[in-house]
């Protein structure tokens, strides 16, 4: 992983995040460069340098897209709005729960990043997925066709959001399969977290029938062919899922968070590298609970031991040789429980590929590209098992 600040993962991993989802390098590097001196600051003035730097870079940048837009360079504007919603929530993701100022920030990556689809001609429709009372926010990305396609759910994790997942470029190398992507803000992250007030629980399951429900009134998605794909603690939500949903048709866990409560018990032993500063507030936060004891109360309930025997469909399971924040031997533990998927696979990234980092942060293409073949695959392969009924027929 590229590392500009020795000895601080977590600044190092945020760089890393802004680049893997749509960053430059000559931008980023602008912020690395200035901030360079106050790695020595203590941690909340150190953090707060740099919510600031990474504030200022995306106010610049928005300046410029704003001078396109009056220029009448709306594509040019719409992807210099783009990289100016990474940076507003590169330096959002890093700041305490309480901390005022990342609301506003936060707003204003949203902005931006509508301001993007409004003007890049880049596809990507804002949905809203009825969830109980409320409703969850997504992003819709499907192929140029008026025929009904197959569709992936993908779950974010503890401290990631829709945009930056569509960042990544996944949605997109499945459109150019001929698949959709519905790419969801999940209860306890983004923006369902962060405007809708809504925190996590362990029932993932929940939230997909809700996704699930929802493509099932759209003309344009194939509901018999949905699958599931999430990352980080998506890890634990998506896999969950598949194993309790029966209308998930194949998973992939793009990092295999398999006994996430038992990494927080590691990481009170300060085992382990945590992905954000003020660690305890923010997934206090997430899971909306009041206290550390009330949280520790619901971490053992986070974990996937005894229930994947449940999933009966293709799976694939992916993780970094090297994650810092989930042992690598958690991947072999989820894919050795999946007994009755008829078509497992396990796939650990080393050093001669890259992505071998939490999430592949240090090589995120390869990853991607590796996962959306192998969703190709499948997807042509439950084509093939549909009888002339239209029924998917079990592998």
């Amino acid at each position: 992983m590229f590392e500009p600040f020795p000895g601080k993962y977590v600044w190092n991993l945020s760089v890393g995040l802004a680049l893997a989802v749509g960053g430059q390098i000559g931008e980023v590097d602008r912020a690395v460069r200035s901030l360079a001196d106050r790695i020595g600051d203590d941690d909340d003035a150190a953090t707060l340098a740099f919510f600031e730097t990474w504030c200022a870079l995306a106010d610049g940048v928005t300046e410029l897209a704003h001078e396109d837009e009056r220029a009448g360079r709306f594509r040019s504007a719409g992807l210099k709005h783009a990289r100016a919603s990474v940076y507003y929530q590169t330096a959002e993701r890093m700041q305490a729960h309480g901390y005022a100022p990342r609301v506003e920030a936060y707003r204003k990556a949203l902005r931006a990043f509508w301001r993007f689809l409004e003007l890049s001609g880049e596809p990507g429709e804002l949905v809203r997925i009825p969830f109980g009372e409320t409703s969850l926010p997504g992003i819709l990305v499907r192929p140029e066709t008026d025929e009904p396609v197959a569709c992936v759910l993908f779950f974010n994790g503890l401290d990631s959001t829709k945009e930056q997942i569509y960042g990544t470029g996944t949605a997109q190398e499945l459109r150019r399969r001929g698949i959709a992507t519905l790419i969801v803000d999940t209860p306890g992250a983004g923006e369902a977290l962060r405007l809708g007030g809504l925190t996590a629980v362990p029932e993932s399951e929940t939230w997909a029938a809700a996704c699930i429900d929802y493509l099932e009134m759209r003309d344009d998605i194939d509901d018999r062919r949905v699958g599931m794909l999430a990352w980080s603690l998506g890890g634990y939500y998506g896999p969950r899922a598949t194993a309790f949903e029966p209308r998930i048709s194949f998973g992939v866990a793009w990092g295999a968070n398999y006994d996430w409560g038992e990494v927080q018990l590691q990481r009170l032993r300060n085992e382990g590298d945590r992905p954000v500063p003020h660690y305890w507030e923010h997934v206090r936060w997430v899971w909306g609970a009041d206290s550390l004891d009330d949280f520790l109360e619901i971490a053992p309930r986070v974990t996937l031991r005894g229930i994947l025997d449940r999933i009966r469909v293709p799976f694939l399971v992916v993780h970094g040789e090297h994650d810092r924040q989930i042992p690598v031997r958690y991947a072999q533990l989820l894919y050795d429980d999946l007994i009755n998927s008829p078509s497992r696979e396990l796939k650990i990234f080393t050093d001669r590929e890259g992505g071998v980092e939490h999430c592949s942060i240090d090589n995120v293409p390869v990853v991607r590209d590796y996962i959306c073949d192998w969703i190709e695959q499948t997807v042509r392969s439950l084509e093939s098992q549909t009888d002339v009924t239209g029924q998917a027929v079990p592998a």
